[in-house]
């Protein structure tokens, strides 16, 4: 879908984990060390590649039946809750925003864009990544996956968030970085901008993104956000 079809451009809408930061480095680091201290694959510790294959994106719901499927469920989430401590506890103080971030929140604040945060991450993760990137008062609106009716790969949850800033699909793109988000957004109608801070990019490419990036200084997103540039706030009407 070619970006520059959305004008007047309206809303964009963020994923968090690897898209406003990378944060898989302390999902990773979490997960390697509880799934290790449980004997997950016999004690082996995962490499990135299995982690980007079949953790990344998820949410805890279908990754506590996948990592344990002889497991009761509440004993899987049990898993799923200690590992999401850990990764506060790792990213507490060390997070950061992606390069670019700050000037892209400028831009888009200028130009009065609706816009919110859409994440499978848990609500107390998703709000310390917020705060811990000074962005809680930007997101007007936070969608959780797992309050939704079903989570990312689903549409629901950026069905929700369209909903809630009455924003047009046809007017409106995402930020992403797993397959499963794309597939989410395009699922929703809507463009998606593939952030490649932890997968290939034919991964991406493959589940429907319309343009790739490496980070939000990127030219390739400058040249869209210039096609699509309504005038800042201060100079309308």
């Amino acid at each position: 879908r070619d970006l520059r079809e959305l004008a007047p451009l309206e809303a964009i809408l963020f994923d968090i984990d690897g898209t406003l930061c990378d944060s898989d480095p302390f999902h990773f680091l979490a997960f390697r060390e509880l799934l290790q201290e449980v004997g997950f694959n016999n004690g082996v510790p995962i490499t990135e590649e299995f982690y980007s294959a079949n953790i990344s994106g998820w949410h805890n719901d279908a990754l506590a039946g996948a990592l344990f499927p002889e497991l009761e469920h509440a004993k899987g989430m049990e898993f799923m809750d200690r590992k999401e401590a850990l990764f506060r506890k790792l990213a507490a103080g060390e997070l950061k925003g992606l390069d670019g971030l700050q000037e892209l929140c400028t831009w888009i604040e200028g130009r009065n864009l609706k816009r919110a945060a859409v994440t499978n991450a848990p609500r107390a993760n998703a709000e310390l990544m917020l705060s811990l990137l000074g962005l809680t008062s930007f997101f007007p609106v936070l969608v959780i996956g797992s309050e939704c009716e079903r989570a990312k790969p689903s549409p629901d949850p950026y069905l929700k968030a369209l909903d809630l800033i009455g924003a047009s699909p046809d007017h409106t793109f995402i930020f992403e970085d797993s397959a499963s988000g794309i597939r989410a957004g395009v699922a929703a109608g809507v463009a998606v901008v593939g952030l490649t801070t932890g997968n290939p990019e034919k991964v991406l490419r493959d589940a429907g993104a319309s343009l790739l990036i490496e980070d939000f200084r990127d030219p390739k997103l400058m040249a869209v956000l210039q096609e699509l540039d309504p005038a800042p706030a201060d100079k309308q009407g």
